[in-house]
């Protein structure tokens, strides 16, 4: 990007508008093709200044790891940071009602955190290049801060995390978003993050391997494989990206959809069932679905097995639990190594999208995963990994995934592969699909429902509502709306 100033100074304030109409003024903001080929000019000399080597080990060769002598769970010596352990699941009435699995537990509360400042009038997010050991590709885009409470209290003896300041001391910024939020439950026992993001106004020092982008130009990287992690991705889902007024910002519509996304955002619009009614409706599918997860030791998981230096299940399916050994610069520690959870397979997360009397409305379920705090939270339509299905009875398939997979490319309104935290997980990966539809799947399903893009962000201002996978699915959706507007100016400093 840009090298005006290792300082950012703000611009001429914009006039104080509320904060979703700055946050879509920020994303219909100039993408041009000059400012796309400045930001991979600066990701390539970040590449050449890090260096991440990643290497594949046993288990029993992790240092500063040991195999309890107990229960077989991994364990680091401090005790900090995480565990993996099992998992015995029973959840009645589900095609597979008893299941065993291994499952990280990491009960500490880390931030992700992305700072914003207006330059030009214009909202810009400061964000991090970040290399992560399971990473598929190495350096993706960060927020600001993503880090664990072990580190940032720097239990590993390593630097200082840049700019936390900003997000445990907020009493002289604006917070726009600031929300605990779940991960993966299939992969996480109950593990929250603190999602935010705070504005401020003073001169900010910006770093080596930061720089300031706008959301629009966030919006166009979404559109690339594995370049805006998932802790970004999470974090911008988090934004007040709804509210009236947004067609004056975001121009004229570029098709129907489009305009019919806008109006879901908008939330002025008449729809059939408001947001009272939807938090009954997930209060009472918590009530009625029993599920009971205890951890126990991952010597007594039945179906998986220790061998060859990593556990696995014995059909070959689903996901390993594998060692890596990672020496790095340009992060706060050099040398570590951990356990991580590798997917046998890449997955399909996608919202089937239908214009409902001219408001674009999202197919979500209503989905139970053993590690998640609260029973149930909102998922996208689909959630799979297809490699893995044909282990499972035929009622464990998701019931939309065939009008998924089989859409035609004009249906098709986003497509992405998107890598997963590649701090715990190893080249876990997902393609992320938006699918128009015109038929109304779902009607009959008791965990299925149409809710507008609005009525899932008044969601998100509370915790464990929408999960990870769908915030993910909505940052992607909002890209789509920038191709509604006229660009405005853009400032890129770094």
């Amino acid at each position: 990007m840009t090298t005006r100033s290792r300082t950012a100074r703000a611009g001429t304030p914009a006039p104080h508008d509320p904060a979703h109409l700055r946050i879509a003024r920020s994303a219909v903001a100039d993408t041009g093709a000059g400012g796309t080929e400045r930001f991979h000019r600066w990701l390539a000399a970040q590449k050449r200044h890090t260096d991440m080597r990643v290497r594949q080990v046993a288990l029993e060769d992790l240092a500063g790891w040991h195999t309890d002598p107990g229960t077989g769970n991994l364990v680091h010596e401090t005790g900090r940071f995480y565990s993996v352990e099992g998992l015995d699941v029973h959840l009645p009435g589900a095609p597979v009602e008893r299941w065993q699995q291994p499952i990280i537990n990491q009960p500490e509360v880390g931030i992700l955190g992305i700072l914003v400042k207006e330059f030009d009038g214009v909202l810009h997010c400061l964000m991090q290049a970040k290399t992560e050991p399971g990473n598929h590709n190495g350096l993706q885009l960060s927020p600001t801060v993503q880090a664990t409470r072990s580190n940032y209290t720097r239990v590993h003896k390593g630097a200082e995390v840049p700019y936390l300041r900003y997000f445990r001391d907020t009493a002289r910024h604006q917070v726009l978003a600031d929300v605990r939020q779940s991960e993966q439950g299939a992969w996480f026992f109950r593990k929250r993050n603190r999602n935010m993001v705070v504005q401020v106004s003073e001169d900010v020092e910006v770093r080596e391997g930061f720089s300031w982008l706008t959301l629009g130009r966030l919006h166009t990287l979404l559109a690339l494989d594995d370049l805006v992690n998932m802790d970004a991705r999470s974090v911008l889902a988090c934004l007040p990206f709804t509210g009236p007024g947004l067609p004056r910002v975001l121009g004229a519509p570029g098709d129907d959809f489009t305009a019919a996304l806008v109006r879901s955002c908008d939330g002025s619009a008449d729809v059939p069932e408001g947001l009272a009614g939807v938090l009954h409706w997930i209060t009472d599918v918590r009530t009625r679905r029993d599920v009971v997860a205890e951890r126990v030791g991952l010597r007594a998981l039945a179906g998986w097995r220790r061998e060859d230096g990593r556990i696995a299940h014995e059909s070959g399916r689903f996901f390993r639990v594998t060692g890596v050994d990672v020496t790095a610069v340009g992060r706060e520690v050099r040398a570590w190594a951990q356990p991580m959870i590798e997917p046998c397979g890449e997955g399909v997360i996608a919202f089937l999208a239908r214009r409902i009397d001219g408001v674009l409305h999202l197919l979500v379920h209503a989905a139970t995963e053993p590690g998640y705090t609260d029973v149930v939270e909102l998922a996208p339509t689909v959630q799979c990994t297809p490699a893995g299905l044909d282990a499972l009875p035929a009622g464990a398939r998701p019931p939309h995934l065939d009008a998924v997979l089989n859409a035609a490319p004009g249906r098709i309104r986003f497509d992405a592969v998107h890598s997963e935290e590649g701090g715990r997980f190893y080249h876990a990966r997902n393609r992320y699909l938006i699918v128009e539809t015109d038929e109304d799947h779902g009607t009959d399903a008791p965990d299925h429902r149409w809710l507008t893009v609005a009525q899932l962000v008044a969601l998100m201002r509370h915790s464990h509502y929408v999960n990870v996978q769908a915030r993910c699915l909505l940052a992607c959706l909002h890209s789509l709306t920038a191709r509604s507007g006229s660009a405005q100016p853009s400032v890129a400093l770094s």
